[in-house]
């Protein structure tokens, strides 16, 4: 896993780029005051080792997901070696994984910098800075006491540059960063990241009915099929759910439950053949890659499945372009519903 590491004076960007770069790649975003902040508000003041163990633990835990890596902001006074030391043990858990690890250092004039201190996105993620006279006085203080901003050529590391973002918007020094590196774009990783399936509960059946009355009105508008599942009876729905070798699901973002799929097969004893039947994303959530993630989860969650199976509409070219980008082949014969509306069958043999 790689390690992008943004480094420099107080309020002179780190995170706001931090959040920007997290836009554009499948990296996540660990900005220095996430775990200074709790432990501020919780113990009414400073307590570093707390500070450091939270740092820790999110670390290790982090590592053991399937994110390309994380952006980390520090403010590092380069004349102490504490902090040499300390941006070595970071980087060397990154490293022990064969990832990569970058180093990007912004510098801005201390005018521009005590602007930045007020702004509205710095105030909302940290609210020990809040104060402004106080925080600002902090500011002049450390750089004051510490030395913030390196040498010409003392920083050694192969993977580093050096950025005057004086004049510069956060989102243009994310690009910068990005392709100085030549990272990646963001990914379906990311997304597959995001979410999770729930396995519904019987009690929350007529939950799932309504998102899919919901998700599925707009073809149903536009086809009028006697098949639809914007139709579908709470009933039939029970009897599906009834099957001990199929399982709901629901699809949930960000802690939302955004969609559902269906999964498994009628014959208890196939353990090698699955269908999805359904799958939907709210519409609200739509065009952000969900589906497409939800699936690339499932066969993971079912690596004895050899063969998936599904039904699509021949017209609905976006849902095609899904279920092809996922590895899904057609196959067999086109099933003309009405005058408007056509189903065709994909299968996905796992190689």
């Amino acid at each position: 896993m790689d390690l992008i590491v943004i480094i420099g004076a107080g309020a002179v960007g780190k995170m706001t780029v931090g959040q920007e770069l997290m836009k554009i790649t499948d990296f996540r975003l660990f900005h220095n005051h996430m775990t200074i902040e709790p432990v501020l508000e919780l113990f009414g003041k400073f307590d570093g080792a707390v500070v450091s163990k939270l740092r820790e633990d999110i670390f290790d835990a982090f590592l053991k997901t399937e994110y390309r890596g994380m952006i980390f902001t520090f403010m590092w006074a380069f004349d102490m070696k504490e902090d040499w030391d300390y941006i070595k043990g970071v980087s060397g858990k990154f490293k022990a994984t064969g990832g990569n690890v970058y180093y990007v250092e912004l510098v801005a004039d201390q005018a521009v910098r005590l602007e930045r201190n007020k702004s509205e996105n710095r105030l909302k993620n940290k609210p020990s800075k809040r104060d402004t006279a106080v925080s600002e006085e902090r500011m002049i203080r450390e750089e004051t006491k510490y030395r913030l901003e390196s040498r010409e050529g003392e920083i050694p590391f192969e993977n580093y540059i050096k950025i005057n973002n004086t004049n510069l918007e956060p989102r243009e020094v994310a690009r910068m960063i990005k392709e100085h590196f030549n990272l990646p774009d963001k990914s379906a990783n990311e997304m597959k990241n995001r979410i999770f399936l729930e396995e519904v509960e019987e009690d929350e059946l007529e939950i799932l009915h309504r998102m899919q009355i919901e998700s599925f009105m707009p073809l149903y508008e536009k086809y009028h099929d006697e098949g639809s599942p914007a139709i579908e009876s709470i009933e039939r729905i029970r009897a599906r759910a009834a099957v001990p070798s199929r399982t709901y699901f629901f699809i949930v973002k960000d802690g939302a439950r955004v969609g559902a799929i269906n999964v498994g097969n009628n014959n208890p004893n196939e353990k090698e053949v699955s269908f999805i039947s359904p799958i939907f994303v709210l519409p609200a959530y739509w065009n952000q890659g969900i589906a497409y993630a939800t699936i690339m989860k499932v066969f993971d969650m079912y690596p004895e499945v050899k063969t998936w199976k599904l039904d699509t509409i021949l017209q609905e070219k976006g849902n095609c372009h899904l279920y092809e980008k996922c590895g899904f082949v057609r196959v067999g014969e086109e099933h003309a519903i009405n005058d408007k509306m056509t189903l065709i069958d994909y299968v996905f043999n796992r190689g």
